[in-house]
């Protein structure tokens, strides 16, 4: 029978686990086989340049912690060797790390993951992940707005021209 100090400090891990997938707005789930010491130094790197943490924890107790906050759906993720990463912050700027550093690693792939309390299957992480990121979308936004505001002045001065010829 396992020892009952070993089952109390695996209850913990769980639970302060359950506690930290709660308040994350990003839990990333990713397959590391065949990825080598180097490379996950450099993953490590990048996600801490945007506040974000990278743990291999036992699919167990991640499990456990999942269900302790009412997810089942990520039991299929929880196959094979499993990272979580984790972020508190953001969800986009983790999520576009992870997908480009996929992309240059071929047996790196997105498990699935939550993003902001939603189950998310690895294909819309990295469609989400693909996507500009906010202020990028701002600047877009603001080109356009600016686009628009000039024509409309050019349109005017237009009118005027013409009523200044006609008078």
């Amino acid at each position: 029978m396992a020892n009952e100090k070993i089952i109390a400090k695996k209850d913990e891990e769980v639970k302060a686990l359950a506690a930290s997938i709660k308040e994350a707005k990003l839990v990333l789930l990713t397959d590391y086989r065949g990825i080598n010491v180097t490379d996950v130094t450099e993953l490590r790197k990048t996600l801490r340049q945007t506040n974000s943490e990278y743990k291999v924890i036992k699919n167990n107790i991640t499990r456990r912690a999942l269900k302790e906050c009412g997810v089942n759906e990520l039991d299929d993720a929880l196959l094979g060797p499993t990272a979580v990463i984790m972020s508190n912050e953001d969800y986009l700027e983790p999520s576009k790390a992870v997908y480009e550093y996929t992309k240059k690693n071929d047996f790196y792939k997105i498990k699935g993951g939550i993003i902001d309390g939603k189950v998310m299957t690895a294909e819309e992480i990295i469609t989400l992940a693909k996507l500009p990121s906010k202020e990028t979308l701002l600047s877009m936004l603001a080109g356009g707005l600016l686009a628009t505001i000039s024509k409309f002045a050019v349109a005017l001065d237009q009118v005027r021209i013409q009523k200044e010829a006609n008078a």
